[in-house]
């Protein structure tokens, strides 16, 4: 639809002839239109012509007749309200679910902005991935109402609404790998609802299982409804010796553009079976429970999430557990920030990245200061994936290993002369700092450019800190910022429609003793986030 804050077209608008066009045609971009290119099919139809007429005849009216829209088109708006829409093929999915994601047809009052609102709400119904295909054309309305259309929405319903994917992954750097299954039924019921349920499962005794349903519109709801039921199992003893194990719901409660609110209830039981953790480990072991609400606001405006060249991105998640009078509840407030920015440079497609995120979080409660923060809800930086499309908070720092930087605590000591000093535990942070910078340009190959392969240069920089256990005292501005971490490098970037493929030589510029960092060669396989 036309932009509601811009100027009026100082042109007066165009009344609209229904006699103008016949027949059928497609809702083609208004920039595409060519005179020389016209179909003999028409976006209106009419009542049919006399039989004597030849069909030469006919189609030369028609062409001419298309010509002359178009050319009042392109001078200025053409006026057009729509009488009717009409929906036809929906033999199972209830009208209602269609008429949700079509109200922005019938506010059009220029044929412009008919078909501009007409591919957003083409777009909208494929994506509620219940239709094989969607076709909408345009008829005249009738005959006494000037300047009127009716609006037809041609839907296929999905042929085989079961479908199902199998796949293996790996994870080089914790030498890794995954099996992944998940199955799909839609349109169960007629109300666009669509049912999956998967199963992961990883070598190295990680595991989830869960089903879930969305409806696109739930009881006059305005926005979708999720839940989703999961089983989860996560082993951590490499990295802080132990494993987690959940049983929960989730329940997304809103969700639109920008905006996105959540609700999560999980029962978790965190276990050591190595029996070697370390006693900030130990004390957190055993059951508890999660009652959280999340809200997330998101604005977007980069041309592309995997090589954003131009835009910027903004990202708040605030969390706050604790939503059960149940003693073993966890009750915390966690608040992220991700400030990212794209600069175009004007050669090579070159363009600046810069970005800067932020995370805290506390417990709440009497005394809350002097208790300590849930470990699975700490901060940790570091894996094999690009910060540049982890998008939401400190994550990830390029030339870091996974939960690779931060507080550490020996573990417990075997009582063995010969036996080696004991392994730490990486434990996290209640605070956490990161920032980023990447030139990415194109090299001088037409071949690679077609493909989008392009090179690129970055820095960062990250660090976290505690809070919790009255560590705020000893908090202090400058040693936080003479003890960030950071590293430098330059790679190649091979994109694909699904995923970013870095192959990068890291530079490691600071890191602490027991830091899990290396310079050297590392290959990065990121999704955006």
């Amino acid at each position: 639809m036309s932009n509601p804050e811009s100027k009026p077209d100082p042109k007066p608008q165009k009344p609209f002839n229904a006699t103008d066009l016949d027949e059928e045609d497609d809702l083609d971009d208004l920039d595409d239109l060519d005179e020389e290119e016209i179909e003999d099919d028409a976006a209106f139809n009419e009542p049919d012509q006399p039989k004597s007429r030849t069909a030469e005849e006919r189609a030369r009216e028609e062409k001419g007749k298309m010509a002359s829209l178009i050319r009042r088109m392109q001078s200025g708006a053409v006026s057009l309200r729509v009488h009717d829409v009409i929906i036809n093929g929906n033999n199972k999915t209830k009208d209602y679910i269609i008429e949700a994601e079509v109200e922005a047809l019938k506010n059009a009052s220029t044929i412009q902005d008919l078909l501009r609102a007409s591919s957003a709400v083409n777009m909208r119904l494929q994506a509620l991935e219940v239709f094989d295909s969607v076709a909408i054309r345009l008829d005249s309305g009738p005959p006494e109402l000037p300047d009127t259309t009716n609006v037809i929405i041609e839907v296929v319903e999905t042929a085989n609404p079961l479908s199902g994917e199998i796949g293996a992954y790996t994870k080089a750097e914790a030498r890794s790998y995954t099996v992944e299954g998940s199955l799909k039924y839609k349109n169960l019921f007629g109300y666009g609802d669509i049912w999956d349920g998967s199963l992961k499962y990883g070598c190295d005794h990680s595991a989830e299982v869960s089903a879930g349903v969305s409806l696109p519109r739930f009881k006059g709801l305005v926005t979708p409804l999720t839940a989703r039921a999961y089983l989860l199992s996560q082993d951590w003893l490499k990295f802080s010796s132990y494993k987690e194990r959940s049983l929960g719901l989730s329940l997304g409660l809103f969700s639109s553009s920008h905006h996105d609110l959540t609700y999560n209830l999980a029962w978790r039981n965190l276990t050591d079976p190595s029996q070697l953790s370390s006693k900030t480990i130990r004390r957190q072991l055993g059951h508890n429970l999660l009652s959280s609400l999340k809200y997330t606001f998101k604005i977007d405006r980069r041309n592309s999430s995997l090589r954003p060249t131009r835009g910027y991105s903004f990202v708040s998640t605030t969390q706050i557990g604790g939503l059960s009078p149940d003693s073993r509840s966890l009750r915390f407030l966690r608040q992220e920030f991700d400030l990212r920015c794209a600069i175009p440079l004007g050669f090579y497609c070159a363009a600046l990245n810069l970005g800067v995120s932020a995370g805290v979080i506390l417990p709440w409660g009497d005394g809350f200061l002097s208790r300590p923060s849930s470990i699975p809800e700490r901060f940790f930086l570091g894996g094999n994936t690009s910060p540049l499309c982890t998008l939401g908070g400190p994550t990830t720092l390029w030339g870091f290993k996974t939960r690779g930087l931060g507080l550490t605590e020996p573990r417990r000591q075997i009582n063995d002369e010969n036996a080696d000093p004991p392994e730490r535990d990486y434990l996290g942070g209640d605070l956490a700092v990161s920032a980023l910078a990447d030139l990415s340009f194109d090299l001088p190959f037409s071949w690679l450019r077609e493909k989008g392969i392009h090179a690129h240069v970055f820095a960062n920089a990250g660090n976290v800190a505690k809070l919790t256990e009255n560590e705020y005292r000893n908090f202090s501005t400058r040693k936080f910022m003479e003890s960030i971490r950071g590293s430098v490098g330059v790679g190649l970037v091979i994109p694909t429609s699904l995923f970013r493929m870095e192959l990068n030589y890291c530079h490691i510029l600071k890191k602490n003793d027991y830091d899990r960092a290396k310079s050297g060669i590392w290959l990065t396989f990121s999704a955006p986030s």
